[in-house]
C-alpha cells in the first residue's frame, strides 16, 4: 500500500499485476501533460478565466497533474456521466462553461456546456459535440479560439456603433430634406462600404504568437 500511495503521489497510475488473486507486482503509468498546457492554464488565468479539471483518475494522481500545470480546482474519479453533473454544478454556480475534450466519454458533457471545444485530433463522436474544433492537438489553440472570438465580437460592436451614429446623424437631415436623395443613396453605399472595410481590416490581425 506504501507503494501505490506513493507512485500515486508523484501523479502515476498504478496497476496491480495478480496471479491467482496473489500480487506480483505493479505497473505505474505517467500521464504527461500535453505540450503547452502550463501556458495555457497560465495565460487563461490572466485572461480571468477559471481552469478546472475534470478527471477519472484518481485524486492523489489527478492533484499532482493539476499541480504541475497549475490548476487549482480538480474534480477527480469522475465518470462519464459525472462530468455532465460537474458542468452543470458550475453553470450553477452562474458561470458560463467552456468544456474542452478529445475522448467518446467527453462528449455527453461537451454538449453540454455553454461552449464545447473538441480537439481535431479525437475521436468523431467528440467532434460531432463539440460546437469548436481545434485542428492542432494543441491545447493553446483554446487560447487563440478565445482571442479570435472576443475581437470578432469587439468588431461586431464596433461596426453596429459606427452604423447607428451614421444613421443617427443622416437620418434626420435627409428628412429635413437637406440632403438629396442621390446625396442620400450614395452616403448609405459609403456607410455600408465602411463597414465592410472595418470587417476586412480583422484579416490583419493575427493572435498573440505562443511559446513553442
Amino acid at each position: 500500500n506504501q507503494a501505490i500511495d506513493r507512485l500515486q503521489e508523484e501523479g502515476k497510475t498504478v496497476v496491480i499485476v495478480s496471479v491467482d488473486n496473489t500480487a506480483l507486482g505493479l505497473i505505474a503509468l505517467l500521464d504527461i501533460p500535453k505540450q503547452g498546457a502550463k501556458e495555457a492554464v497560465s495565460i487563461l488565468k490572466s485572461m480571468r478565466i477559471e481552469p478546472v479539471m475534470l478527471t477519472g483518475d484518481n485524486e492523489k494522481t489527478a492533484s499532482k497533474i493539476a499541480q504541475m500545470v497549475g490548476i487549482e480546482r480538480v474534480f477527480a474519479n469522475v465518470l462519464p456521466s459525472g462530468k455532465v453533473e460537474v458542468v452543470r454544478k458550475i453553470q450553477g454556480e452562474g458561470k458560463k462553461v467552456a468544456m474542452i475534450g478529445d475522448g467518446i466519454n467527453d462528449a455527453p458533457a461537451l454538449t453540454v456546456a455553454d461552449v464545447g471545444i473538441a480537439i481535431g485530433s479525437g475521436t468523431d463522436i467528440a467532434i460531432e459535440a463539440g460546437k469548436v474544433i481545434l485542428v492542432r492537438d494543441d491545447i493553446r489553440d483554446v487560447v487563440t479560439a478565445i482571442e479570435i472570438a472576443k475581437k470578432t465580437v469587439g468588431k461586431i460592436k464596433q461596426n453596429l456603433t459606427y452604423a447607428f451614429m451614421y444613421n443617427a446623424v443622416l437620418i434626420p437631415v435627409a428628412a429635413a430634406g437637406f440632403l438629396y436623395p442621390a446625396l442620400a443613396g450614395i452616403a448609405m453605399a459609403a456607410s455600408s462600404v465602411s463597414v465592410t472595410m472595418s470587417s476586412l481590416a480583422m484579416k490583419r490581425w493575427m493572435p498573440k504568437k505562443k511559446n513553442n
